[in-house]
């Protein structure tokens, strides 16, 4: 299964990011979605699976979508919360977080969980400039970990 990790889109969807997902098994979004409009969206490429960040308070996704979402899928526990240091990576395999709109991926030297921050598609806060993450994963093994740069898009004007 394709796994693609999405994170701080903040109310915009650029066409780059809507077509990189396209042929997403299941897109994991870790918060700050900040728009209905763009949840629903998403749903139409594929299932979402998404926690609540700091600037999702108010918004209407729907009771599966809180602070801390955990799910098990492809044999795998995985855990989404907006913030790193508020993930319990002793009770899930696969652990995703967003916020500081930076990628990064790494395996926790304790657990042995997979924790990524995919970046962020909209505000970029890294020299790779916009990005997401992807996950293949099957049968409770991962084969595959990877951060993907967006080509730049412009957005009011200003390349992001």
């Amino acid at each position: 299964m394709r796994f693609d990790i999405v994170s701080d889109t903040h109310g915009y969807l650029s066409d780059e990011l809507l077509e990189a997902l396209e042929g997403a098994d299941c897109i994991v979004h870790a918060g700050d979605i900040c728009s209905e409009s763009n949840f629903y969206r998403l749903q139409e490429i594929a299932p979402v699976q998404a926690c609540l960040g700091n600037n999702d308070y108010g918004m209407g996704y729907g009771p599966r979508v809180k602070r801390m979402t955990q799910f098990y899928s492809a044999g795998l526990r995985w855990q989404i919360c907006h913030y790193e240091e508020r993930l319990d990576l002793a009770v899930c395999d696969i652990a995703i977080c967003g916020h500081t709109h930076r990628p990064f991926f790494e395996r926790d030297s304790r657990t042995r969980t997979l924790v990524m921050n995919p970046g962020s598609p909209t505000f970029p806060r890294s020299a790779k400039g916009p990005t997401i993450g992807r996950i293949i994963a099957d049968n409770g093994h991962v084969s595959e970990v990877r951060i993907i740069q967006l080509p730049k898009a412009k957005r009011d004007g200003f390349w992001w």
